[in-house]
């Protein structure tokens, strides 16, 4: 069974999805920050990575999708995780008791209607189960955490309340990283990491390769590129595989102009539970296959 690093503490939510991905029995290797997924991988000490992404209430996770520009490492899975917050307090609290609520900012925010509507102060901490972990430590009246019932069981913890999330579509997106590449399958996802000259028309020629060719983008996404002020990189997810005919026009364009990385993956649909298509099935995950950089002057 492979060690897989995630962010933060035992019962932390990225430790769950590594768990849905590899099985119960995958070990899990505890690191502080996502870069420091990213150095264990790297140095060996881990043979995947598992990194939150995005969520679909609270949006991106800008500091992954910076790191990921960075390395080398290639994606080889996803996964949807179901996030369920749980209210956590020592033994004996009463909610009526709780004035402060500490946790991740991600997951306050996915409970922010929640928390706003009982007036309670939220607070940010580096990661949930890692809260959930020093208040077990040193119990402070009149403060709770949010985080899973799963750091609820590990640290001894009182669920207050479950299911706080303002949303029951919250799912959030996971990469597994390492160094393999699976192989395709039959329906595939495609993500390209690009730069464009800074001149009128650049992404509209850049995304017409995919539309006169009948390419679905599933994804579009800007971020600050970190060597030029007021310029930008553009994230990238398309429908097929990078070594598809139909798709093989579209990236040999695109690697013309200033690309940082392209990634391929066999992919599924995701089933529905409800008509809002991103609740998809807690079950769900995605090999990818990244196929290194490609930089042009």
């Amino acid at each position: 069974m492979p060690r897989v690093a995630f962010q933060g503490e035992r019962g932390a939510y990225s430790e769950e999805a590594a768990g849905q991905f590899f099985g119960p029995e995958v070990e899990t290797l505890p690191r502080r920050s996502f870069s420091d997924i990213l150095a264990a991988v790297g140095r060996g000490e881990a043979e995947h990575g598992i990194l939150p992404i995005e969520n679909a209430v609270a949006g991106s996770i800008n500091t992954a999708y910076d790191l990921l520009l960075e390395s080398d490492l290639k994606i080889e899975g996803e996964v949807f995780l179901r996030v369920r917050h749980c209210l956590l307090a020592p033994s004996g609290t009463k909610a009526s008791e709780v004035r402060r609520v500490r946790s991740h900012p991600q997951a306050l925010a996915q409970c922010e209607r929640y928390l706003v509507e009982r007036g309670w102060e939220a607070e940010p901490a580096y990661d949930t189960a890692g809260a959930a972990k020093e208040l077990a430590e040193r119990p402070e009246p009149g403060v709770a955490v949010v985080a899973s019932r799963l750091a609820a069981e590990i640290y001894d913890l009182e669920i207050l309340a479950a299911g706080i999330e303002d949303y029951p579509f919250n799912y959030t997106r996971f990469f597994v990283l390492g160094n393999d590449t699976p192989d395709a399958a039959e329906r595939n996802k495609t993500s390209l990491v690009l730069t464009l000259r800074h001149r009128p028309g650049a992404l509209h020629e850049a995304l017409g390769e995919f539309a006169t060719r009948g390419i679905n983008l599933a994804k579009l996404e800007s971020r600050p590129r970190r060597n030029r002020p007021w310029e930008y990189v553009f994230y990238l997810d398309f429908e097929g595989h990078a070594t598809d005919h139909v798709a093989a026009r579209p990236c040999l364009v695109c690697s013309r102009r200033p690309l940082s990385s392209r990634s391929s993956a066999p992919t599924r649909r995701p089933r529905c539970r409800t008509s809002d298509e991103r609740s998809v099935t807690g079950r769900m995950r995605i090999p990818f296959t990244h196929h290194g950089s490609l930089v042009t002057p």
